[in-house]
């Protein structure tokens, strides 16, 4: 069966479920998107991956992958292979030089796994088919704009603070691990980046 490489788009609020997130997937040669309804600790454990946020202490997602290294365990594939009654099933494929197994695991865990072995996600054409959503060029521009972290940018609350400042309430806000925190204050300081850049040009 023909496998379909995926890319993540991003986490946004659901819709649909409170305190829960949608990640989206996207095909990475095509216009289908599918989004995954997972839950606050999954959604922040794959945030903070994509934000480049540092834990002072491994998460349990981290934890996995330093046992994994320990061990000489790598995490090939991540396969989203199947599609029932609206929840998907994945699998991590693990390779320890001679030999392979696949694990069942919850596509959210699998994804934030994916993230920090840094492999491969990859589905399938039958799953796409059922899932998968296509947005127009407009649709997809202002998806990509609301496609938001767990957290969300609060200028009015930073917007009197220098960048010195920022940075050591950012340091302070993962020490305590408060990822959400540390999310709002490192989209403030991208933002002010952005700006500087834009005004020099």
């Amino acid at each position: 069966m023909k496998k379909i490489k995926l890319y993540i788009l991003g986490l946004s609020y659901s819709q649909t479920q409170t305190g829960a997130y949608a990640l989206i997937l996207a095909e990475e040669n095509g216009d289908r998107r599918i989004p995954i309804i997972i839950g606050a600790p999954e959604a922040q454990s794959i945030a903070i991956q994509l934000e480049g946020l540092k834990p002072t202490r491994p998460l349990t997602h981290d934890l996995f992958l330093n046992f994994a290294i320990a061990f000489n365990i790598a995490l090939a594939e991540v396969n989203i292979f199947k599609l029932d009654e609206g929840i998907f099933f994945s699998e991590l494929v693990c390779d320890d030089g001679s030999n392979r197994v696949r694990i069942d695991a919850r596509t959210s865990d699998a994804v934030a796994l994916a993230l920090r072995f840094r492999c491969p996600i990859y589905t399938t054409e039958d799953i796409l088919s059922k899932a998968g959503i296509v947005l127009d060029f407009d649709d997809t521009k202002k998806k990509k704009e609301s496609v938001v972290q767990p957290s969300t940018p609060a200028h009015g609350k930073y917007s009197l603070m220098s960048l010195a400042e920022l940075n050591e309430l950012l340091n302070e806000a993962i020490t305590d691990e408060n990822y959400e925190e540390a999310s709002e204050i490192r989209d403030e300081i991208r933002r002010r980046s952005k700006s500087d850049e834009q005004s020099d040009s």
